[in-house]
């Protein structure tokens, strides 16, 4: 909305400033943490007469989840949602597809979450949606999706190459890139199911989740804008997406809804992210990641989504071939609790490996 401010600058010369990507990117982030921060406290009042009781506890979970947080409202990500979209409404071009494509991602996924956190409220128990149903829409969200991509990019690009739009990119490498040609689609599904699953996995402890995300969305941020710029994405050897530099206002806006959000999940936390908050997150960080061409950088930044969803994996196929567990419980968040961790200790060590990958990951941009 504000952007288009700067077509008036033949009257007033200073609206320029909101052509300016990275003007529109301070100004998405500081939003969306002030609506949050705004709306906070009534819509966790809303949430705690609603619910009447807050979100239902796994029995089989760590002792003090069930002293400590069993009346913790959940669905935070309703303030994530108002933060996000009120944000982007603002400062975005919505000329450019990727914003709108990126809202479908947000807009569906909290949906869906939205219907697993009240099937697991309205029958108090930690089960919610049927998991095969969650994946059909999951995959389903991702190949929608996919298309859009690929019919964006087809109106944009110049290049013919059919890598643009169907080819995978390999970080570190100048020119490593796999054509997945039709199957493309399924590929980009599962890099949005498998994101938002594992982002949902992660959120088991208050703020422990929401501070990858965070140092997700400054990697995203700083790819998207060098994508979208031809001199910079040459230089870098990177993929060039046209108007691709809209994504880093998003990201900064979903940066700012973070860091809202935490002001209220901190530990101990006031109101829990829910499948709400996390399956949007997850699967909007993978559609970006998607639409820049770097789903794989993807899983360098977001290792601890990825280390968190392996260990479930782990265990579960090793428990049915042994019947015994190889971590004392999963997610390995869990497994540290087990072994005597502070909760606070836990997240603050998971958001230092976080950072450390996501300054990894950054490196990618030069080296080539």
């Amino acid at each position: 909305m504000l952007f288009y401010l700067s077509h008036l600058t033949h009257y007033v010369s200073f609206l320029n400033v909101f052509r300016y990507l990275t003007f529109r990117s301070i100004g998405a982030l500081v939003s969306s943490f002030f609506i949050i921060f705004f709306i906070g406290k009534p819509f966790i009042h809303w949430m705690k007469r609603v619910q009447r009781g807050g979100q239902p506890i796994r029995t089989d979970g760590p002792e003090s989840h069930l002293l400590y947080k069993q009346n913790t409202p959940t669905m935070g990500g309703g303030m994530l949602l108002l933060g996000f979209t009120g944000s982007i409404i603002l400062w975005c071009d919505w000329s450019s597809p990727y914003v709108w494509l990126t809202t479908f991602t947000f807009l569906s996924l909290s949906l869906l979450g939205y219907w697993d956190d009240m099937l697991k409220i309205i029958y108090r128990n930690s089960v919610g949606l049927n998991g095969k149903k969650k994946l059909i829409f999951q995959m389903l969200i991702g190949i929608l999706g996919a298309l859009g991509t690929f019919f964006a990019l087809r109106r944009l690009c110049f290049s013919t190459s059919s890598t643009v739009f169907t080819g995978i990119y390999f970080p570190f490498f100048k020119n490593f890139v796999v054509d997945l040609g039709w199957v493309y689609p399924l590929w980009a599904a599962l890099v949005v199911t498998g994101t938002s699953n594992a982002v949902n996995l992660t959120d088991g402890l208050d703020g422990l989740a929401i501070g990858p995300v965070m140092v997700t969305c400054v990697v995203l941020a700083i790819f998207s804008y060098v994508s979208g710029h031809s001199l910079f994405s040459l230089y870098l050897k990177i993929p060039y997406i046209p108007m691709a530099g809209e994504l880093a206002v998003c990201c900064a806006a979903l940066l700012g809804a973070g860091l809202g959000f935490l002001w209220y999940n901190a530990p101990p936390a006031m109101i829990i992210m829910g499948d709400m908050g996390a399956l949007a997150l997850g699967g909007t960080l993978a559609a970006i990641a998607l639409f820049i061409k770097q789903e794989l950088l993807l899983g360098i930044v977001g290792g601890v989504f990825v280390v968190e969803t392996l260990s479930v994996v782990i265990q579960v196929v090793y428990f049915k071939h042994t019947q015994r567990r190889i971590f004392l419980m999963a997610p390995l968040h869990h497994h540290f609790e087990k072994r005597g961790w502070s909760e606070s200790a836990i997240v603050m060590r998971f958001w230092i490996i976080s950072c450390l990958l996501g300054i990894g990951a950054l490196t990618a941009l030069k080296i080539r």
